[in-house]
């Protein structure tokens, strides 16, 4: 039987496109225009296996709309789909249990191997094959394990340059088409000194506010690039400290 996936978005040509690309891949579509249509069309959700939901609709929009989903059926595949893309969006929409996170625009094989990635999970607290399980040391944050654009990402290491004074955190992501490959962000002393300078507070190279940092970075390349970093390895040095990175260390109250 053809899995059924269900397209929330204000802009009927958008909707018209997915739908095409689905149908050519053999899967059965179905349409709402809005939040309130999709919630209607969604029902209690048994009769759907993911949901491709735009963020930005007049009235009630993706992330109100992925609430009342994942209310519904806990165990909802949303793939979370916008324009106006940030870090902070996709934190809040993983928050709400999104599955996904697809930007516009984008192409049919981008939808393809977002749609397999959300349908090969069998829900959104399950961690997939290949991350760490029982007795690995958790490194950053909670929503540590960002999908965006059919990547996937999770810290696996951190170790120190004594020689250089360079601190790595390490991550391995998942490509969209299931490969995985590891990637260093290195650590400069000179970040940690902007940091201390800006936010008027030290904070360790130790910290896990260091591999919250590091993850946001490589977030955002995955997002805005569609691709890993070339060769593998990203550099936080003093140049990379931003307004929002300082605000995130004055915040910061997790253990070093």
């Amino acid at each position: 039987m053809a899995k059924r996936i269900l397209i929330i978005d204000d802009e009927d040509h958008i909707r018209q496109v997915m739908r095409m690309t689905l149908e050519a891949s053999n899967y059965e579509a179905g349409e709402a225009a809005d939040g309130p249509q999709g919630l209607e069309t969604f029902g209690d959700g048994s009769g759907w296996d993911a949901v491709l939901l735009d963020q930005k609709m007049p009235g009630m929009d993706g992330l109100e709309t992925l609430r009342h989903l994942r209310e519904r059926n806990p165990g909802a595949r949303v793939i979370m789909v916008t324009a106006y893309a940030s870090i902070e969006l996709a934190v809040d929409a993983m928050r709400l249990g999104a599955t996904d996170f697809v930007r516009k625009p984008m192409t049919p094989e981008i939808l393809r191997n977002a749609v397999i990635a959300a349908l090969a999970k069998p829900g959104p607290t399950s961690p997939p094959a290949g991350e760490p399980k029982g007795g690995a040391v958790e490194l950053g944050p909670v929503v540590s394990r960002l999908t965006l654009n059919g990547f996937r990402l999770w810290p696996i290491a951190c170790a120190t340059d004594e020689s250089h004074g360079l601190h790595r955190r390490r991550f391995m992501v998942r490509h969209p088409e299931g490969r995985e490959q590891e990637v260093l962000v290195e650590i400069e002393p000179e970040a940690v000194d902007s940091i201390e300078r800006a936010a008027h507070r030290r904070l360790p190279v130790g910290s896990a506010f260091w591999t919250a940092l590091a993850e946001r970075l490589l977030n955002s390349v995955l997002w805005n690039e569609g691709k890993v970093p070339a060769g593998g390895k990203l550099t936080i040095d003093g140049g990379r400290i931003d307004r929002e990175a300082v605000q995130l260390a004055a915040g910061w109250d997790r253990e070093a």
